[in-house]
């Protein structure tokens, strides 16, 4: 076996393991912060993962769609492998902080979602928290000093909520599923406009040439963090 299948090694180690605070560890190096839903995502990727005991060398073995674009996405995205860039990864905008990963197999998956009274008894065990999240996330008033302690606290309290039992943090369905097919393969063609490669079904024809939309003037649509949008639109 090549060594480039074995990529993801130490992860799958790590998942076969359970060793929760080495797979956050790297999420966090990946996410940019610690935080309580980059945990739950770390957590529901191990344990969809391990339940499903398949490995995932990013060519769509497993496939993750996730409902929200949030830190939990980054979380799943880290455990999982699955990414927008490998197609493993598809985005539901429902708003909603759940995931299904599943088997391509044969379609077995596990839906994992954050228990909808979560933030509530988070903030009931840190009562600390509450305020300066509403301060500094929430309103983003805080000063240097309220953002410095509110890092501090929040990461503290993702490593004490590793200790939660994962059923009093997310509700869990196993499931079979119909996933997409595979990520089709398309040719390119270039802007006569910019000049630059445009995958072909993303190009229109704007007098006569091949164009990409931005240079058309046309709709696109963009992921932000409210969602999909497109910005020309009302």
């Amino acid at each position: 076996m090549h060594e480039f299948a074995e990529a993801r090694g130490a992860m799958a180690a790590m998942i076969r393991s359970g060793d929760l605070a080495g797979l956050l560890r790297q999420a966090e190096g990946f996410h940019g912060h610690l935080c309580p839903m980059l945990l739950l995502g770390v957590k529901a990727g191990q344990y969809a993962m391990k339940r499903l005991d398949h490995h995932h060398h990013g060519m769509e073995e497993v496939v993750a769609l996730v409902e929200t674009n949030n830190c939990f996405t980054d979380g799943i995205q880290v455990v999982t492998g699955c990414t927008f860039g490998n197609n493993a990864l598809i985005f539901k905008d429902l708003g909603k902080t759940a995931v299904t990963i599943a088997r391509r197999d044969d379609g077995a998956a596990v839906r994992l979602t954050v228990r909808p009274d979560y933030r509530e008894q988070l903030f009931a065990r840190y009562p600390a928290v509450g305020p300066l999240f509403e301060k500094v996330v929430v309103q983003r008033a805080g000063t240097h000093e309220d953002i410095h302690r509110f890092q501090h606290l929040w990461a503290a309290v993702a490593r004490r909520e590793l200790e939660v039992p994962l059923e009093e943090q997310l509700l869990v369905a196993e499931l079979t599923i119909t996933l997409p097919p595979f990520a089709r393969i398309y040719d390119s063609v270039i802007c006569a406009a910019c000049g630059e490669s445009v995958m072909a079904p993303k190009a229109v024809t704007h007098e006569g040439r091949p164009t990409c939309r931005a240079c058309a003037g046309q709709n696109f649509a963009l992921l932000t963090g409210d969602g999909i949008i497109c910005p020309g639109e009302a």
